[in-house]
């Protein structure tokens, strides 16, 4: 028998459309570009040769179009891992259950989703400009934590060996360690980007070592971070949204990974707020090989 979706548990909006992003199935591609910014989807919008579709809500919004006679969604996910949850568990549902019946259907469609972020370089060899792919994502956020299969799709080994290696706090969230898509990777890092690994946090000062007026609880957890080496693995960049975009597209069945321009250099104290021009080409490197 079909398990069959609560209408607590899947929220369905009066026009037909799903609770957040209030997208109607059928509105989305099977391509789907992800950014932070709500702006920044016109940004990528503006490289498509038609526009099918546009939809805002909050912090979503959605144009669907064609790209050299691809069909490509751009959609913006805001800021941080919750919202990841959000978006992700929404677009698998527009595809993958029928909101007719509330079951999810019988054929399952995969999806391929690059998110083009900006982030912080960790590394010598990623200064300012760097398009570093995440390759592995540490998650520091935990949402990963709270879904059963989490253990079949995480690096065990890298998760233990950092966390021994950290000293990880007993307050903290477990990390978790996550691969994107490697074939989803191959397509779109063709030699003139770096694969790295990439931590997740669930903030931006704190949690990224960053200290204002509130003093860290660690204050040597850069320095550990930029020095930890495993398995040929070094951490290279930290952002806020890869991990989960990772962890639950293995868990539901699609393609994904991450791709940022480096903004800011911890290592080098150097950044560059003028970025939004120059991410422009790898939104378009992006575009060609989704």
């Amino acid at each position: 028998m079909k398990k069959r979706f609560a209408e607590s548990e899947l929220i369905i909006n009066g026009d037909g459309s799903i609770f957040h992003l209030h997208l109607k199935p059928g509105q989305i591609a099977n391509k789907l570009v992800l950014v932070g910014d709500p702006g920044r989807v016109n940004i990528v919008a503006s490289h498509f040769d038609t526009k099918e579709c546009e939809v805002s809500n909050r912090e979503f919004h959605t144009i669907t179009g064609t790209y050299k006679g691809k069909r490509v969604t751009c959609i913006s996910h805001g800021i941080g891992c919750d919202n990841i949850d959000i978006v992700m568990n929404e677009l698998d549902a527009l595809v993958n259950i029928d909101f007719n019946t509330r079951e999810e259907k019988d054929e399952h469609t995969t999806l391929e989703l690059v998110r083009i972020g900006t982030c912080g370089g960790l590394q010598p060899y990623t200064p300012v400009g760097t398009f570093v792919c995440s390759e592995k994502s540490i998650g520091f956020d935990g949402l990963l934590n709270f879904y059963a299969g989490r253990n079949d799709i995480c690096d065990l080994e890298f998760e233990r060996v950092f966390r021994d290696y950290m000293r990880w706090g007993s307050l903290l969230c477990a990390p978790y360690v996550v691969n994107c898509n490697k074939e989803l990777l191959s397509r779109i890092n063709q030699g003139d980007m770096v694969n790295g690994v990439t931590i997740s946090c669930g903030g931006f000062y704190g949690p990224q070592g960053r200290e204002l007026r509130i003093p860290l609880a660690d204050s040597h957890q850069n320095e550990k971070i930029e020095r930890f080496e495993f398995d040929g693995y070094r951490i290279t960049n930290f952002e806020m949204e890869s991990s989960a975009l990772s962890g639950l597209s293995r868990l539901l069945g699609h393609k994904a990974m991450t791709v940022c321009m480096v903004v800011a250099n911890r290592l080098a104290q150097e950044a560059n707020v003028e970025y939004k021009n120059s991410i422009d080409t790898l939104i378009q490197k992006v575009l060609d090989r989704i």
